[in-house]
């Protein structure tokens, strides 16, 4: 169960995804983003040990404003061979430095994410302790995935990042949040799985989306 501390986090997410979002061939914005969370969830690491958080941030300074879905995951330490996915560090006041990467290149984000495509994990809510998020939906219409000792190699393109899974399956990141009229989201045609929820949108509007989906190759 991962422990939401209320503390100071130096530099802050918005800080970090100031600085890296434009470096990403989905990034739909100018120079400089003018970014505000928006939403999200988290998922357990059965281990204990990785923080694992799907953020929403939004670009206030774009036409229409436009929605970013960002992957992360949090570590007391270097993840080997990853130095090419790290977002960069930050101090957090009750768990000291954290390894902030790019959750599509780690592991246990990939294994936990598809776990919850499958309906063997929870999604929890974003900033509370201990408490699902129910507004997430998920569908699974596959043979069971084994992913032990599975590693992502993911390809980041103009429309989001592609990560090739076991059973010759690709699990699609939708970077770029397309907001749909339907609640809850449906998964779109052809697609073996999805994973859908909502985010803070203008004037107090709810929005909703496809976050990830999963295809056959």
């Amino acid at each position: 169960m991962a422990i939401i501390h209320r503390t100071t986090i130096k530099p802050t997410k918005v800080e970090l995804l100031t600085e890296w979002l434009p470096t990403r061939p989905w990034y739909r914005g100018g120079a400089a983003p003018v970014l505000e969370r928006s939403g999200g969830f988290r998922l357990d690491d059965p281990e204990g040990e990785v923080g694992i958080e799907f953020l929403v941030v939004t670009d206030t300074a774009t036409p229409g404003r436009t929605a970013y879905l960002v992957p992360f995951t949090y570590r007391g330490a270097p993840l080997e061979g990853a130095e090419h996915a790290l977002v960069g560090t930050m101090e957090h006041g009750v768990l000291g430095t954290r390894w902030v990467y790019d959750g599509c290149h780690d592991p246990v984000l990939v294994t936990e994410l598809l776990s919850l495509i499958e309906g063997r994990a929870q999604a929890m809510a974003q900033s509370i302790t201990d408490t699902p998020d129910h507004e997430v939906t998920r569908s699974y219409g596959g043979a069971a995935l084994g992913v032990d000792g599975f590693t992502p190699e993911p390809a980041d393109g103009e429309d989001g990042t592609r990560i090739p899974v076991p059973e010759g399956l690709t699990l699609h990141v939708h970077r770029v949040l397309t907001p749909v009229a339907e609640n809850p989201p449906l998964p779109p045609q052809g697609a073996l799985g999805h994973v859908a929820t909502g985010w803070q949108g203008p004037d107090d509007t709810r929005l909703r989306a496809v976050f990830m989906t999963l295809r056959a190759l």
